[in-house]
């Protein structure tokens, strides 16, 4: 099954946000919290600026969020 970047990244984003509610983890993102659950629900793109930040966050690379 070919699963879309977006939804890739969402399921990802989750599993990987752990214990953190969406309100705090988006505070430390710097993006408001609708946002975040619009990418965690694959309904928004995500920039090159909100990927960097989201692997600073989670200390990852990009690719582990694919």
């Amino acid at each position: 099954m070919d699963m879309s970047l977006a939804r890739r990244l969402a399921d990802n984003l989750r599993k990987r946000r752990s214990g953190k509610t969406q309100e705090v983890f988006a505070r430390k993102l710097g993006i408001s919290r609708v946002s975040l659950t619009r990418i965690e629900n694959a309904e928004q793109n995500v920039s090159l600026k909100t990927l960097q930040q989201l692997c600073k966050a989670l200390k990852c690379d990009i690719g582990d969020l694919f």
